[in-house]
Protein backbone atom coordinates (compact mmCIF):
# COMPACT_ATOMS: atom_id res chain seq x y z
CA UNK A 1 0.00 0.00 0.00
CA UNK A 2 1.30 3.43 -0.65
CA UNK A 3 1.75 5.25 2.10
CA UNK A 4 1.54 8.57 0.43
CA UNK A 5 -1.39 7.87 -1.96
CA UNK A 6 -3.33 6.86 0.61
CA UNK A 7 -3.39 9.99 2.47
CA UNK A 8 -6.68 12.30 1.80
CA UNK A 9 -5.63 16.09 1.16
CA UNK A 10 -7.69 18.33 3.04
CA UNK A 11 -9.22 21.07 1.43
CA UNK A 12 -8.82 24.78 2.73
CA UNK A 13 -11.92 27.66 2.69
CA UNK A 14 -12.37 28.75 -0.83
CA UNK A 15 -11.03 26.16 -2.83
CA UNK A 16 -13.26 23.68 -5.11
CA UNK A 17 -11.80 20.64 -6.65
CA UNK A 18 -13.44 19.75 -9.99
CA UNK A 19 -13.18 16.09 -11.55
CA UNK A 20 -13.88 15.81 -15.49
CA UNK A 21 -12.83 12.69 -16.76
CA UNK A 22 -8.82 12.17 -17.22
CA UNK A 23 -8.82 15.87 -15.51
CA UNK A 24 -8.76 17.44 -11.89
CA UNK A 25 -9.15 21.20 -11.76
CA UNK A 26 -8.74 23.48 -8.41
CA UNK A 27 -9.82 26.56 -8.40
CA UNK A 28 -8.84 28.86 -5.46
CA UNK A 29 -8.39 32.53 -4.14
CA UNK A 30 -4.83 32.65 -6.31
CA UNK A 31 -6.50 31.71 -9.56
CA UNK A 32 -6.76 27.81 -10.90
CA UNK A 33 -4.73 25.21 -11.54
CA UNK A 34 -5.52 21.80 -13.77
CA UNK A 35 -3.85 18.14 -14.33
CA UNK A 36 -4.33 15.20 -16.47
CA UNK A 37 -4.14 12.01 -14.81
CA UNK A 38 -3.76 8.43 -15.51
CA UNK A 39 -6.47 6.04 -16.04
CA UNK A 40 -4.60 4.23 -13.27
CA UNK A 41 -6.18 6.14 -10.84
CA UNK A 42 -9.69 7.37 -9.87
CA UNK A 43 -10.06 10.54 -7.88
CA UNK A 44 -13.36 11.05 -5.93
CA UNK A 45 -13.73 14.55 -4.10
CA UNK A 46 -15.81 13.68 -0.73
CA UNK A 47 -16.87 16.86 1.37
CA UNK A 48 -13.92 18.19 2.23
CA UNK A 49 -11.40 15.83 1.08
CA UNK A 50 -9.67 14.64 -2.10
CA UNK A 51 -9.39 10.68 -2.08
CA UNK A 52 -7.01 9.70 -5.11
CA UNK A 53 -7.45 5.41 -5.22
CA UNK A 54 -5.72 2.77 -8.09
CA UNK A 55 -7.57 1.00 -9.95
CA UNK A 56 -5.61 -1.97 -9.36
CA UNK A 57 -2.48 -3.46 -7.71
CA UNK A 58 0.10 -3.63 -10.87
CA UNK A 59 3.36 -1.90 -10.71
CA UNK A 60 2.30 0.70 -12.99
CA UNK A 61 -0.88 1.64 -10.79
CA UNK A 62 1.07 1.83 -7.56
CA UNK A 63 3.52 3.94 -8.80
CA UNK A 64 1.06 6.34 -10.24
CA UNK A 65 -1.47 6.50 -6.70
CA UNK A 66 1.27 8.51 -4.47
CA UNK A 67 2.64 10.96 -7.98
CA UNK A 68 -0.98 11.91 -8.70
CA UNK A 69 -1.86 12.48 -5.12
CA UNK A 70 0.93 14.46 -4.35
CA UNK A 71 0.50 16.43 -7.49
CA UNK A 72 -3.13 17.27 -6.52
CA UNK A 73 -1.92 18.12 -3.07
CA UNK A 74 0.16 21.09 -4.45
CA UNK A 75 -2.32 21.94 -6.77
CA UNK A 76 -4.21 22.65 -3.64
CA UNK A 77 -1.45 24.87 -1.96
CA UNK A 78 -0.46 26.56 -4.92
CA UNK A 79 -4.29 28.11 -5.26
CA UNK A 80 -4.54 28.68 -1.81
CA UNK A 81 -1.01 30.08 -0.36
CA UNK A 82 1.03 29.60 -3.44
CA UNK A 83 5.10 28.96 -3.70
CA UNK A 84 8.13 30.93 -3.56
CA UNK A 85 11.78 29.61 -3.66
CA UNK A 86 14.93 32.01 -2.96
CA UNK A 87 17.92 32.14 -4.73
CA UNK A 88 20.96 34.36 -3.25
CA UNK A 89 23.80 35.76 -5.62
CA UNK A 90 27.25 36.11 -4.29
CA UNK A 91 30.42 37.59 -6.15
CA UNK A 92 31.73 40.98 -6.26
CA UNK A 93 29.68 43.16 -8.67
CA UNK A 94 27.62 40.29 -9.13
CA UNK A 95 23.73 41.77 -8.80
CA UNK A 96 19.99 41.22 -10.20
CA UNK A 97 17.57 43.66 -11.06
CA UNK A 98 13.82 43.37 -12.15
CA UNK A 99 12.95 46.08 -15.00
CA UNK A 100 9.81 45.42 -16.53
CA UNK A 101 8.94 41.93 -17.14
CA UNK A 102 12.66 41.27 -17.54
CA UNK A 103 15.28 39.98 -14.83
CA UNK A 104 18.60 41.59 -15.59
CA UNK A 105 21.50 39.46 -13.93
CA UNK A 106 25.40 41.15 -14.07
CA UNK A 107 26.94 38.02 -12.90
CA UNK A 108 30.71 38.35 -14.41
CA UNK A 109 30.21 38.00 -17.83
CA UNK A 110 31.08 40.87 -20.65
CA UNK A 111 26.55 41.37 -20.84
CA UNK A 112 24.54 41.33 -18.15
CA UNK A 113 21.82 38.53 -18.72
CA UNK A 114 18.04 38.85 -19.55
CA UNK A 115 15.74 36.23 -18.06
CA UNK A 116 12.02 36.96 -19.38
CA UNK A 117 9.50 36.50 -17.01
CA UNK A 118 6.74 34.29 -17.39
CA UNK A 119 3.16 35.66 -17.02
CA UNK A 120 1.91 33.00 -14.32
CA UNK A 121 4.82 34.11 -12.30
CA UNK A 122 6.34 36.87 -10.40
CA UNK A 123 9.91 37.72 -9.46
CA UNK A 124 11.06 40.15 -7.34
CA UNK A 125 14.24 41.65 -6.03
CA UNK A 126 14.73 42.16 -2.55
CA UNK A 127 18.02 44.14 -2.96
CA UNK A 128 20.75 43.57 -5.44
CA UNK A 129 21.42 40.01 -4.35
CA UNK A 130 18.64 38.43 -3.79
CA UNK A 131 15.54 36.46 -5.93
CA UNK A 132 12.18 35.99 -4.83
CA UNK A 133 10.35 33.59 -7.47
CA UNK A 134 7.23 32.76 -6.29
CA UNK A 135 3.60 31.53 -8.34
CA UNK A 136 0.96 29.09 -8.18
CA UNK A 137 2.70 25.86 -9.82
CA UNK A 138 5.27 24.04 -7.70
CA UNK A 139 6.50 22.91 -10.91
CA UNK A 140 6.53 26.31 -12.82
CA UNK A 141 8.52 28.08 -10.04
CA UNK A 142 11.52 25.48 -9.49
CA UNK A 143 11.82 25.06 -13.25
CA UNK A 144 12.44 29.01 -13.50
CA UNK A 145 14.40 29.07 -10.07
CA UNK A 146 16.93 26.59 -11.67
CA UNK A 147 17.23 28.64 -14.78
CA UNK A 148 17.97 31.21 -13.22
CA UNK A 149 20.52 29.40 -10.86
CA UNK A 150 22.33 27.88 -14.48
CA UNK A 151 23.32 30.88 -15.24
CA UNK A 152 26.43 30.90 -13.39
CA UNK A 153 26.10 27.96 -10.48
CA UNK A 154 27.95 28.45 -7.23
CA UNK A 155 31.96 27.76 -7.71
CA UNK A 156 33.33 25.14 -5.11
CA UNK A 157 36.14 27.33 -4.48
CA UNK A 158 35.60 30.90 -3.19
CA UNK A 159 31.35 30.58 -3.13
CA UNK A 160 30.39 33.05 -5.93
CA UNK A 161 27.41 32.19 -8.45
CA UNK A 162 23.76 31.95 -7.84
CA UNK A 163 22.61 29.75 -5.43
CA UNK A 164 19.33 28.65 -3.31
CA UNK A 165 18.91 30.23 -0.04
CA UNK A 166 18.70 26.71 1.75
CA UNK A 167 21.24 25.22 0.06
CA UNK A 168 24.72 24.43 1.10
CA UNK A 169 27.92 25.08 -1.01
CA UNK A 170 30.89 22.27 0.16
CA UNK A 171 33.90 24.82 -0.21
CA UNK A 172 37.06 23.02 -1.31
CA UNK A 173 40.77 24.35 -0.54
CA UNK A 174 42.32 26.54 -3.46
CA UNK A 175 46.05 25.42 -4.75
CA UNK A 176 48.02 27.13 -2.30
CA UNK A 177 46.77 25.35 0.30
CA UNK A 178 48.96 21.83 -0.89
CA UNK A 179 52.02 21.47 -0.31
Amino acid sequence: MSRIGVLPIPLPKGVTVEVKPEEVAVKGPRGELSQKYSRDVSVEVNDDVVVVRRRDDTKISKSMHGLYRNLIRNMVTGVSEGFTRTLLINGVGYRAEVQGNILVLNLGYSNPVEYPIPEELSIACDGPTKIIVSGNSKQQVGQVAAEIRSVRPPEPYKGKGVRYEDEYVRRKVGKAGVK
